[in-house]
């Protein structure tokens, strides 16, 4: 029998009708609104470093999917890994292994320090932070964990309980998970009171040692779980020193360390994990968004020390593993390798920041610029230093009728963060720092 085959499907321009707004329509109707979306585009296509909506309008991505995309849409080489993998066999479960998910959950370990050697995927950034507190209570014997203020980890239960970089995220869903303490993260463009030149105590571990004075003994404490590079808390850069004094913490203590890379993992700052500039070894790690290159994939890694204390049966995951989804990662991993994005990452970075600060020079913001390697933050405040959330929605507003896609991030949302796809071209970096700069031009300071 001849397979059918589906006419191409036309968009708005060659049809001369306004396709998008049809389809914003129908997506009232059927999807539930809870989605929040940081423009109202309905792409359907992307190709490289840009995307294209229904009605045949071209954009480029600076968004990245929020930092899942790091190869671009559609690169070459994990379109045609998947593709092998989609005739071969697409899901098991737990009812048999596959040895996609063995040879992703090698090709994980080989990324990972020593001695970081063993995999457990599940689906999303969540599930795995979820999991990764799960495997900390369950080696310690102990249920205290500590997160920090300004921290994104997730929208489950487990991960928005850890979750502070807004309000809105827990609006409603109390009491949450028992057992967490929050405390200050070192943001110390807004929040520290210190000289730029002196030390700061926050990172320095002051507030840790006032919380297991005060309020939650040490000895209590199974993890602190830290973003080496805070993500939707504003792309915030903590002080040289930080994660290294919470591994000496951690060791003093009998405290397991989980780093949540899930943001700035997979060669987004330059080297496969944040924490790698730091020279720290973190107990656990959690993996996602980039790992895959948009398919859905999570990983906690650690020790066999630590994970072999979870006996088969433990914890599960129905999807997790899942053939095709392992197929990405190996090969997205194997591009990042292969086509030296690590150096690139850094390289696309201090560009950046050159033609940033060029801008700063002649009066137009931000206010502060932070970031490691292509994951970059400006922060935007206003004559009377308070945080510009008003210029940041213009200047995304403007920067997207010109054609270009950035997001917003931060506890006020007055952070832009830039997210190029680490494959993107000198040329097409050049064009999206244009459209900024107009924007940020356009967009003038307020008093």
């Amino acid at each position: 029998m001849a397979t059918k085959v589906s006419p191409p499907q036309l968009t708005g321009s060659e049809t001369g009708t306004d396709l998008s707004a049809d389809w914003r329509r129908r997506d009232r109707r059927s999807v539930a609104q809870v989605w929040s979306r940081y423009t109202d585009l309905v792409i359907s296509s992307g190709e490289g470093s840009y995307v294209t909506d229904v009605d045949g309008r071209r954009y480029l991505d600076f968004a990245c999917g929020i930092a899942v995309t790091s190869l671009g849409h559609r690169h070459p080489a994990v379109a045609e890994a998947v593709h092998r993998q989609v005739d071969r066999l697409w899901h098991t479960s737990v009812v048999t292994q596959n040895a996609a998910m063995t040879e992703a959950a090698e090709r994980v370990a080989s990324i990972c320090p020593d001695p970081l050697e063993v995999v457990f995927f599940a689906n999303s950034g969540a599930e795995v932070v979820e999991g990764a507190l799960k495997l900390a209570r369950r080696f310690t014997g102990r249920s205290g964990i500590i997160a920090f203020r300004g921290a994104f980890h997730g929208r489950t239960f487990g991960a928005v309980s850890v979750t502070t970089s807004k309000a809105h995220y827990r609006l409603g869903y109390g009491p949450l998970l028992p057992g967490i303490q929050i405390t200050p993260y070192p943001y110390c463009f807004r929040f520290c009171d210190h000289a730029p030149d002196q030390p700061c105590p926050i990172a320095a571990g002051a507030e840790l040692e006032r919380l297991f004075a005060q309020v939650l003994p040490a000895s209590e404490v199974a993890a602190i779980l830290v973003e080496p590079i805070q993500g939707e808390g504003g792309y915030v850069v903590p002080p040289e020193g930080f994660l290294r004094n919470l591994r000496r913490i951690c060791d003093q203590h009998g405290i397991l360390l989980i780093c949540d890379e899930v943001q700035t993992g997979v060669g987004r700052t330059g080297r496969w994990l944040a924490s790698e500039h730091e020279q720290v070894v973190p107990d656990i790690v959690t993996l996602a968004k980039s790992l895959g290159s948009g398919l859905p994939v999570g990983a906690i890694v650690s020790s066999h020390r630590v994970m072999d204390r979870w006996e088969a049966g433990a914890h599960g995951s129905t999807f997790g593993g899942n053939p095709v989804s392992c197929a990405a990662v190996t090969a997205t991993l194997d591009v990042i390798e292969r086509e030296g994005l690590l150096a690139r990452a850094g390289e696309l970075g201090e560009r950046v920041r050159t033609e940033v600060e060029r801008w700063r020079s002649q009066g137009l913001g931000p206010a502060d610029l932070r970031g490691r390697g292509a994951m970059i933050g400006m922060e935007f405040m206003d004559g009377e230093g308070r945080p510009d959330a008003e210029r940041v929605a213009g200047i995304k507003h403007h920067a997207l009728e010109h054609g270009l896609l950035v997001l917003s991030c931060g506890i006020d949302d007055n952070v832009i963060r830039l997210l190029p796809p680490l494959t993107v071209s000198d040329q097409e970096l050049s064009e999206g720092l244009e459209i900024l700069e107009a924007a940020v031009s356009a967009v003038g300071p307020r008093g």
